[in-house]
């Protein structure tokens, strides 16, 4: 076998050393990039853990502001420094970052929306309350008011009741017919329709306390059995209802509130027709009322 020079064993002793040193290089190479590697793997758990923790906190936190609806507009600063807080965490957490600090300010944005929270469940139990006692105060309006309106509504209901009785009324509403004779001085009774030359209406205006005294004006229509009206004048004329109608007889009477009996002639002309046979109908107004009516026959 041949011997190796000296040097040639030299040089393959170095050979060895270096591939001894590449070797515990490569190793501590390998352990190096293992701990990166492990170390990048923390670093991306941190940051996820992190921004769940920031997203789970701004989805609460907006929950909550619209579960307040308007409510939360009075807090509207507060919301804005939280939402600006978060912008910046998130920036931090896309760019280089210390997980140290990101968890101080991420700590310190929950402490800022739990006061929000705090300051929001304040502002609803005031509120609430406060709507709970405008609710009652306007249950007891709404109460006066039904009431006042009750009172008016009784008052308006009285007011038609007084009026509706504030009127004078008519009675026993009768007419008789005559024969007029001794150059008209004297008067016979008769129904004959032929003979008849006067008419002589007669009624009781009775008691009513509640009317006007003074002078009340009487009309009185008398109606033909052709539904003609008899009339003196064709001037002779009244407003009723918003209608103007022709009457027979106008009487004016001083009323006291007391009962009183009036009685008003109507007097055929000489050169007038003989009265038409039939029902006759008798009716007297005053004050814009109908107030009594009667009829008669003539045979």
């Amino acid at each position: 076998m041949e011997e190796q020079s000296p040097s040639t064993r030299n040089y393959k002793i170095i050979l060895a050393v270096i591939a001894i040193l590449v070797l515990i290089l490569l190793f501590w190479l390998f352990i190096q990039r293992s701990q990166l590697l492990k170390l990048v793997k923390e670093k991306e758990t941190e940051k996820t853990e992190l921004q769940h923790n920031l997203d789970s906190l701004m989805t609460e936190h907006n929950k909550i502001k619209k579960s307040y609806g308007a409510l939360s507009d009075s807090l509207r600063s507060k919301d804005s420094i939280i939402q600006k807080n978060a912008v910046e965490i998130k920036k931090l957490l896309d760019t280089e970052w210390e997980y140290n600090k990101i968890s101080k300010k991420l700590a310190m944005l929950q402490k800022v929306a739990q006061g929000y929270v705090r300051q929001m469940d304040s502002l609803y139990t005031v509120n609430r309350e406060l709507t709970a006692e405008n609710d009652h105060i306007r249950q007891e309006v709404k109460t006066e008011q039904h009431r006042n309106q009750n009172l008016i509504k009784d008052k308006e209901e009285l007011k038609e009741k007084m009026s509706q009785a504030a009127f004078i009324k008519a009675y026993d509403v009768t007419a008789t017919t005559y024969k007029l004779k001794s150059g008209k001085t004297k008067e016979e009774a008769t129904d004959k329709a032929s003979r008849a030359q006067r008419i002589r209406v007669c009624f009781t205006i009775g008691e009513n306390p509640l009317v006007a005294t003074g002078k009340k004006i009487i009309y009185i229509r008398i109606q033909r059995p052709d539904n003609v009206i008899v009339i003196k004048s064709k001037y002779d004329t009244f407003a009723f209802n918003g209608q103007t109608l022709p009457f027979s007889l106008r009487e004016d009477i001083d009323y006291q509130g007391k009962a009183m009996n009036v009685c008003v002639p109507w007097t055929k002309k000489d050169d007038d027709k003989p009265a038409m046979k039939g029902k006759y109908i008798v009716t007297v107004f005053a004050d814009d009322k109908e107030i009594g009516t009667g009829s008669f026959d003539l045979k």
